[in-house]
């Protein structure tokens, strides 16, 4: 709910926004809580179920990223230039905070439907420059891109996505 002065999101909107997610064709929705994406801080709810991928990428060196899960299971995952898992956190609600600093390979995967996590980095939001994408990563519209969700949903600290696991 949205006056002038404050953001209050209840239990029901954010159930009406876990709803709008679940619908949605990638299976994960943003909702940008700044008022413009010339914001020099970027904030945003994050809502997903199972399924949906997000490619792993990074941002240039200043651009890190606080993530803390309010509602479900978000899984953070770090990975060496070669796509081979660094790191993999497993974030319940309130279980903490988890800051990604920038430059570093990441992806996160949504472990329990109806996650939500809020975001925060720094702006302006600038669709060019945000991120990288992985080259070892399939894109969204890949064939290879299912494959590589369900290797990040169980991948271990060691393991390493390669493009021929998919087949």
């Amino acid at each position: 709910m949205e006056n002038r002065t404050i953001l209050f999101f209840d239990k029901g909107a954010i159930d009406e926004f876990v709803a709008r997610a679940h619908s949605a064709s990638r299976r994960r929705l943003n909702l940008n809580l700044h008022p413009d994406l010339s914001d020099p801080i970027q904030r945003f709810l994050n809502a997903g179920d199972p399924g949906s991928y997000v490619r792993p990428h990074r941002h240039v060196a200043q651009r890190w990223e606080l993530f803390a899960v309010l509602r479900g299971r978000i899984d953070v995952l770090l990975f060496s230039d070669d796509g081979t898992v660094t790191h993999r956190l497993a974030l319940h609600e309130g279980d903490g905070v988890s800051e990604i600093r920038g430059a570093s390979w990441h992806s996160l995967s949504f472990m329990v439907p109806g996650s939500v996590a809020i975001e925060v980095k720094p702006g302006p939001y600038d669709a060019q420059t945000d991120k990288e994408f992985a080259a070892w990563a399939p894109r969204e519209d890949e064939r290879a891109a299912a494959a590589c969700e369900k290797f990040l949903a169980t991948a271990t600290v060691g393991e390493r996505w390669r493009a021929s696991s998919a087949s």
